[in-house]
C-alpha cells in the first residue's frame, strides 16, 4: 500500500497527488512513468512523473480527472492508500548536449513538462517554456515554471489570460525573431504535439514529444501501446515515452486512442458509484 501525503486541487478537473514511494523516487528519472491500482478492482492506469523528492522518498504525480478511474482517484485525500504503485518506467529522456532548449506544455501535459524544464534547468540549460490552456481558469504550475525556465510564455485559446493563441504561434514567432534552438520537447494533446513537430521540421530542429497510447502492462508484453514511429511499430512503454516528433505517425495514435470511446462513456455513466472513494459493493 502507498500512503498519499500531499493532495492538490490544481485547477477544476486536475488534481496533485504526492504518493511515499521511496524506492521509486530514488531512482525516478524526467520522462519516466508509474502505473498505479487504486484497489484490487482497478484497472491499471499510466501516469507520467511529475516530479520526485529522493530525500522525502514522495513522487509526484499530476492527472486529469476524465474518466472512471481518474475520477476515483481524485476522491482519495491525504492519509489515502493506494495498492499499486509500480516504476520509474519507460526510458528517461535523453537530452543530448543541447544548450537552448524550448519545452512546451498543453493543458494537463504542462505537468510532464514541468521535470523536463526543472532537470534541464538544474543542468545550466538555458530553458525557454511555453504553456498553452484554454482558458484562464485552467492555468495552472505557472509558479513552478517560471522557477525552472529563463523566459516563460503563457497563452489561452481564447485570450482569458496572458496572450491569445496557440503554443505553434509564440514558437513560430520566437523562432522567426531569431531563438536558436537545438530542441524542443512538446507534451500535450496529440494535436498539438503535431502542429509543433511540423513547424520544428521546417526549420530543422531536433523535437522530442512524450507519447500517450492506451497501456495495459508496461513491460512491452501486451502490445497495447503500440505507436508507430519511421514506419515502424514501437512500443511507448519500452521503448518511450519519448520519440522524435518528426518520425511519429500521429494519425495513427490519434485513432487508436479512440478505440475504447463507447466503453469510457459507458463506465462514466456510472459515477455514482463513487461514494467516499470506495466503491459501492
Amino acid at each position: 500500500m502507498y500512503e498519499i501525503i500531499r493532495k492538490e486541487k490544481l485547477n477544476p478537473t486536475i488534481t496533485l497527488l504526492e504518493i511515499k514511494a521511496p524506492f521509486i523516487a530514488k531512482k525516478a528519472q524526467a520522462g519516466q512513468f508509474i502505473i498505479l491500482r487504486i484497489d484490487e478492482y482497478g484497472e491499471r492506469i499510466p501516469l507520467t512523473i511529475a516530479d520526485f523528492d529522493r530525500e522525502k522518498g514522495t513522487v509526484t504525480i499530476v492527472f486529469q480527472e476524465l474518466g472512471y478511474s481518474t475520477k476515483l482517484l481524485g476522491t482519495l485525500n491525504a492519509g489515502d492508500h493506494i495498492l499499486d504503485f509500480v516504476g520509474p518506467l519507460g526510458v528517461p529522456t535523453h537530452f543530448g548536449d543541447a544548450k537552448n532548449v524550448c519545452v512546451i506544455g498543453g493543458g494537463v501535459g504542462c505537468a510532464i513538462a514541468y521535470p523536463q524544464a526543472k532537470t534541464l534547468y538544474q543542468n545550466s540549460v538555458n530553458v525557454t517554456g511555453i504553456m498553452g490552456f484554454r482558458n484562464k481558469e485552467l492555468v495552472f504550475f505557472e509558479e513552478e515554471m517560471k522557477k525552472v525556465t529563463n523566459k516563460l510564455y503563457i497563452c489561452t485559446d481564447n485570450g482569458s489570460y496572458k496572450e491569445k493563441g496557440l503554443v505553434t504561434d509564440v514558437l513560430k514567432r520566437l523562432i522567426e525573431a531569431g531563438e536558436n534552438f537545438d530542441l524542443v520537447i512538446a507534451i500535450g494533446p496529440v494535436l498539438m504535439m503535431k502542429y509543433v513537430s511540423l513547424l520544428t521540421k521546417q526549420y530543422n530542429i531536433k523535437t522530442i514529444v512524450s507519447l500517450n497510447p492506451i497501456m495495459i502492462d508496461g513491460t512491452g508484453m501486451c502490445g497495447g501501446c503500440r505507436v508507430v514511429v519511421n514506419n515502424e511499430t514501437k512500443f511507448a512503454c519500452v521503448d518511450g515515452p519519448d520519440f522524435d516528433g518528426h518520425l511519429v505517425d500521429f494519425d495513427d495514435l490519434f485513432m487508436r486512442l479512440q478505440s475504447y470511446t463507447s466503453q469510457e462513456q459507458e463506465a462514466n455513466s456510472h459515477e455514482c458509484r463513487l461514494l467516499g472513494g470506495k466503491r459501492n459493493a
